[in-house]
């Protein structure tokens, strides 16, 4: 297998790898070396995000307004709650147009790509309150720093970012034998603090090693017993708080003792102990393989070709976990350059090429919370920690296929009247662009018309 030709080869560069080109891109560069230089000309923090605000900054005012909550009466207390969860929706809303914009105007788009994927597979949902005002702020401080840096240390990021631990409801967790659950016996059998199971299952099945990877409940208790104490400075029963909001790890909630998890005894004291225990799982053989999968189906097929697997998790295992190394073996594999485009974008990736076509400007009063929630994929809100889907069965649908249609009528009626469709066509699909889809937009009824069967085109579709 070889890279294509050059013109097709740009193509898939800004289609598969990127977020769909812009018209009036001129990538100089030959494609590989335009991906590669991506990794050294990345941003973390988008020049669009200045003005958002941080996690501590977020939980310091919602934990103020609940505060609040206990000295008004009943009616004023409902009125309270819906002025915070109006303030709750309008901070997500902020952060998705921060999200849609950065992706709409980088110059990184490779990258950029790369943000979106660790989020998915790192996924928190807006349907819990707390996550509702701190999704975006999760992303922007768990992901994009480390998304050209090493897996284990994202990993460790986003496992201890507030976010995650509201999510998989960590920030309580208390060792049964813990110094706080002796307390907890003595004043009160009955309310006995506890902890639960869900954050260490989700790392051992979802964003470690995978499911059945030779783990046992016994273990995904073991590792639950270890990361007890794990909480948010501010909340879990401290009257005082010397960084609200921060991760904190409190020794009176830890479970004591050694831990045995995948036949290995963990001895360590306090918070080093679940460190150590996810430092060795983001090490493991069985985790380069669950992110070489990942990765090979995101950028190349369904059904990833084992050969990429196998390189991409080669290149994991080798560099130790060392992200670019393994983006570089990626932009380097010939079968993630195939002619075909096989991968059909989800709603997010139809949404995002569709404006980075039209030009940002297109998000001058466009509600793009609401026009995601419509297509299916509303950003940060799977139906569970397992991300969303990234196969075409999940958004092909007949109705999906629908919604898209009208989403593209009503984007090109928002676009520029003086927009060119066949000109735009062949700028943003290049050598992809089918002679079928050409003559649909050069026969279309009116310019706006012509704009909406570009974006439905099937070439627009996949990438």
């Amino acid at each position: 297998m070889t890279t294509p030709a050059q013109p097709l080869a740009l193509a898939i560069a800004q289609n598969r790898f990127g977020l769909g080109a812009r018209a009036g891109d001129a990538i100089s560069a030959e494609p590989k070396q335009w991906l590669n230089d991506q990794l050294d000309r990345f941003q973390p923090a988008p020049a669009t995000s200045t003005d958002l605000r941080k996690t501590p900054d977020i939980i310091a005012e919602y934990s103020e307004d609940r505060a609040e909550l206990r000295d008004l009466s009943e009616a004023d207390r409902m009125e309270a709650r819906k002025k915070m969860r109006q303030a709750g929706r309008k901070l997500y809303q902020d952060e998705v147009n921060q999200r849609a914009l950065s992706a709409t105007t980088t110059d990184t788009p490779f990258v950029e790509r790369l943000v979106h994927f660790w989020s998915n597979h790192f996924a928190v949902s807006v349907e819990k309150p707390q996550v509702t005002v701190l999704a975006g702020a999760f992303e922007r401080e768990a992901i994009r720093p480390h998304v050209l840096g090493r897996f284990e240390d994202m990993a460790l990021a986003v496992e201890q970012h507030p976010a995650m631990l509201f999510f998989l409801d960590q920030v309580r967790a208390t060792g049964p034998n813990s110094m706080r659950a002796q307390r907890a016996q003595e004043n009160n059998a009955a309310r006995r603090p506890g902890f639960n199971e869900n954050l260490a299952r989700e790392i051992m099945e979802l964003h470690t090693v995978g499911v059945r990877t030779g783990y046992t409940q016994q273990d995904v208790t073991e590792f639950a017993k270890a990361m007890t104490g794990w909480t948010v400075d501010g909340i879990g029963g401290s009257a005082q708080a010397d960084e609200p909001g921060a991760f904190l790890f409190r020794p009176g909630m830890h479970e004591p003792g050694s831990r045995v998890v995948m036949g290995k005894s963990y001895a360590q004291k306090g918070e080093r102990q679940a460190e150590a225990i996810i430092h060795d799982l983001t090490a493991s053989e069985a985790t380069a393989t669950h992110i070489a999968t990942k990765l090979a189906r995101h950028f190349a097929a369904d059904d990833p070709p084992a050969e990429l697997v196998g390189t991409l998790k080669q290149a994991f295992v080798r560099s130790r976990g060392d992200l670019p190394t393994v983006y570089r073996a990626l932009i380097d594999a010939p079968q993630a350059w195939q002619a075909d485009a096989r991968k059909f974008k989800s709603p997010w990736e139809w949404t995002v090429s569709a404006l980075r076509a039209l030009g940002p400007h297109e998000l001058d009063g466009l509600n793009v919370v609401q026009l995601t929630n419509q297509l299916g994929q509303p950003v940060w809100r799977p139906g569970s920690p397992a991300g969303y889907d990234d196969v075409a069965a999940s958004w092909a649908a007949p109705d999906a296929l629908v919604r898209r249609v009208e989403t593209a009528q009503r984007l090109a009626r928002m676009a520029d009247s003086s927009t060119d469709a066949r000109a735009l066509a062949g700028e943003v699909l290049g050598s992809a662009l089918s002679d079928a889809s050409r003559t649909q937009i050069e026969r279309a009824e009116s310019p706006q018309t012509a704009l909406a069967l570009l974006l439905v085109a099937p070439e627009f579709q996949r990438r």
